[in-house]
């Protein structure tokens, strides 16, 4: 099948090629090259046989783009959940559920090379950035720890060889607050060379607290990062790179919604101060790479040393319904106070390119100390019914070391032939302890008083991949490959009840087919790349929310697959005209999944949610993964007019969306399905055509599609009425923007 499908888009590929080159054949401008480091050396987009979009920095500065959810509506088959605890990437329908803290991610980020398994390890990483390289499918071999599923790899702008600043300001009608991001760069000596960028975000929220009047979620921001290059002689560079962020979030972004209906997003929500503090987040954190580069005759070894921490408190209220008599109080809170540090060495050979066999090996080491608190408040007085409530304390602590050493080949039989083949080998330790107690009050729900203990001793995972890439044409290449990915097993951090039997989850591990064709075509103003996958999962790691007993039931499904394609294409039909398109189509589910939790379409005769008898006798092989759309696309244009005095406008639109899918773990076809939608943003800037200074107008989510990153039902009787807790993505924003060149 996948043959076909490849035949089938190589002869589309041509067709395309024809027309276009017959349809503008004078036209001056092209799409330029796009450099990536996907393969751990700068090459061009168009010659790496990996399924991937690339993004670059001032795409993302376009359109103020400020964290992982508005950076995926860039990448079709990509999403992000978006919870109290943690945002997660999920690619080609696989990520790690936020709600167990101590997952390892399916989908890692690496920033500047430095790996960061933990969302928190880089507060909000996009400013002054070079491009986002993302990778779908498994990234076993080079990128190496911890990507069954992909990797998302952020690479931040470096000093330049001249002079220059920049400083940019936008005031955020809708959120009502100002954001200010500049940069100053360029050599301080003959040998040393550095770049200070810093971002300040001062804004309120889009969801009205009705209960102090508040909009929340206010975002307070401060982000700084440095970087000096020393380049003491002609083969050798040192990189250091020291990123602070300071994050502090006031209030929450959940909404309430009736459970009996599809879902209904409002964008107010009823929320007070709990026993254990106020609603939001607060986050400090660090990232420190230092990367070296020494030429060795034609051969160049690199060493990237980097340091990772943060300590974060999130202290969730969940939205109630406002009560008879107007007296507004929250029933269920809780918090999760963490502590993380790492660190980690990696160092690689790279041989020189030209020669028939060309070859990248190396050796990784980190360790980890990760700490987690949980506190969980109930507080619910109904007259005349119960009198309910107590605080839940959990501690977790883990640590961890991974090492590896890995290698990639790449033979060129022919000067069109290549193979390529490449094998990472990794071997984990992990240790950990987790204790849980009634701090006070009645609490007969569910065990609490619990303790474990756990090791994992020696892990070892072997993750090979073999490629085959062939040009067919100068401009127009395909691939194929086969590869596979693996997580490590790890400890559930904070479901309440664990125990040393249920304490330790197994590693996961990917499978991946694919092949593809990437083209460039019509004299370079036309890039069409195709690519089709299969996809198998086995011990897949999972957390899902039982609500009837309220509690995480995290562990490993036994198997689920993805097969999908993936489509991207750019054109520049005439000079200051360009449009881009990436679409996808995927069909997740899982195959086998014994042991599962109830779905919300299950009757009670084929899975009793209370029964721990019928939930181990359940099984939902069949059933679509969550958070995953069968459908997704982006569409962008760009037109630059150019008007009398040497002055600019610029106008930029962009259309992404994507098919329903379920956004609640027991898959609810009413208030845990998100609609389908697509969302518009925009831009028009005005300025001279050097852009020493501009001004435009922002807008996201243009017409203020409401919708919802995750959902689940909060049940009674930890709240006085249960109804179903909806994330509510950001609304409609409308900004204006000023910025200058110096």
């Amino acid at each position: 099948m996948i043959a076909r499908i490849l035949f089938s888009t190589t002869m589309l590929v041509s067709a395309i090629a024809s027309a276009a080159m017959a349809a503008d054949a004078a036209a001056p401008s092209t799409l330029g090259e796009v450099v990536v480091t996907a393969q751990k050396r700068e090459q061009k987009l168009q010659e790496v046989p990996i399924s991937m979009e690339v993004i670059s920095g001032s795409k993302l500065a376009q359109y103020s783009t400020n964290d992982f959810k508005q950076m995926v509506k860039f990448a079709p088959n990509v999403s992000v959940e978006s919870t109290a605890g943690n945002d997660v990437i999920y690619i080609r329908g696989f990520g790690s559920p936020p709600a167990n803290f101590s997952f390892d991610q399916s989908v890692s980020l690496y920033m500047d090379g430095v790996y960061a398994g933990k969302n928190r390890q880089a507060q909000s990483p996009f400013f002054d950035l070079a491009r986002v390289e993302v990778l779908r499918g498994p990234q076993g071999a080079l990128f190496g720890k911890n990507t069954p599923a992909g990797a998302v790899s952020i690479v931040s702008a470096g000093p330049t060889a001249e002079r220059e600043g920049e400083i940019t300001a936008s005031y955020n009608f809708e959120l009502q607050g100002t954001e200010i991001t500049g940069h100053v760069a360029g050599p301080v000596t003959d040998t040393l060379s550095a770049r200070l960028a810093v971002r300040f975000v001062d804004q309120d929220g889009y969801i009205n607290n009705r209960a102090n009047g508040a909009d929340e979620p206010q975002n307070r921001m401060q982000l700084a990062r440095l970087t000096l290059r020393y380049t003491p002689i002609e083969t050798f560079d040192f990189t250091l790179k020291a990123e602070y962020g300071n994050r502090e979030v006031r209030g929450g972004m959940n909404v309430s919604s009736p459970l009996t209906t599809e879902q209904q997003p409002r964008d107010f929500r009823y929320s007070t101060v709990n026993p254990i503090g106020p609603e939001g987040t607060k986050d400090t954190s660090w990232m420190v790479s230092g990367t070296g580069n020494l030429k060795l005759g034609d051969f160049t070894l690199t060493s990237i040393t980097g340091y990772s921490f943060f300590r974060s408190n999130i202290v969730n209220n969940f939205d109630q319904s406002l009560p008879a008599g107007g007296t507004v109080r929250n029933s269920v809170y809780n918090s999760y106070p963490e502590h993380f540090r790492q660190w980690s060495q990696e160092v690689r050979l790279l041989s020189p390119t030209g020669k028939r066999l060309e070859y990248v090996v190396g050796a990784y080491y980190d360790t980890s100390l990760y700490q987690l608190t949980q506190l969980g408040g109930f507080d619910v007085n109904l007259p005349g019914v119960l009198v309910y409530y107590g605080l839940l304390n959990t501690e977790f602590r883990q640590r961890s070391q991974t090492f590896s050493v890995f290698g990639q080949g790449t033979f060129h039989i022919t000067d069109s032939l290549r193979v390529l083949g490449s094998l990472r080998y990794t071997n984990n330790d992990k240790r950990a302890i987790f204790y849980g107690r009634l701090r006070y009050g009645p609490f007969a729900l569910r065990p609490v008083n619990t303790r474990a203990v756990g090791e994992i001793n020696g892990e070892d995972n072997l993750d090979p991949s073999g490629t085959i890439q062939y040009d067919v044409a100068p401009q127009i290449m395909v691939y194929a490959t086969y590869g596979r990915g693996s997580k490590s097993g790890g400890f559930v951090s904070n479901t309440y009840g664990t125990t040393s039997a249920t304490f330790v989850y197994r590693p996961e591990k990917s499978e991946n087919y694919e092949a593809g064709i990437k083209s460039t075509l019509a004299d370079g103003r036309l890039v069409v790349n195709v690519s089709v996958y299969d996809t198998k999962f086995k011990d897949l790691q999972v957390s899902v929310y039982n609500p009837t007993i309220s509690t995480y039931q995290t562990g490993n499904a036994a198997s689920a697959s993805s097969k999908g394609v993936e489509g991207s294409a750019a054109w520049y039909p005439m000079k200051g005209l360009d449009f881009t398109l990436a679409a996808a189509y995927q069909k997740a589910k899982y195959d086998d999944y014994p042991g599962a939790a109830c779905l919300a379409t299950q009757p009670i005769t084929a899975c009793n949610a209370a029964s721990p008898a019928s939930i181990a006798a359940n099984n939902i092989g069949g059933a679509p993964l969550p958070y995953t759309s069968k459908f997704s696309y982006n569409l962008s244009g760009h037109y630059r007019f150019e008007m009398q005095g040497d002055m600019v406008l610029d106008t930029s639109a962009s259309l992404y969306g994507r098919s329903k899918y379920f956004d609640s773990d027991n898959q609810s076809p009413l208030f845990g399905r998100q609609k389908a939608y697509t969302k518009v943003d925009a831009r028009v800037q005005y300025g001279p055509s050097d852009e020493r200074w501009h001004v435009a107008v922002t807008a996201k989510n243009l017409f203020d599609k409401k919708t919802t990153g995750s959902a689940f039902n909060l049940p009674f009787p930890i709240t006085p009425v249960a109804h179903a807790i909806l994330y509510l993505e950001e609304t409609r924003s409308v900004a204006v923007e000023a910025g200058v060149k110096f």
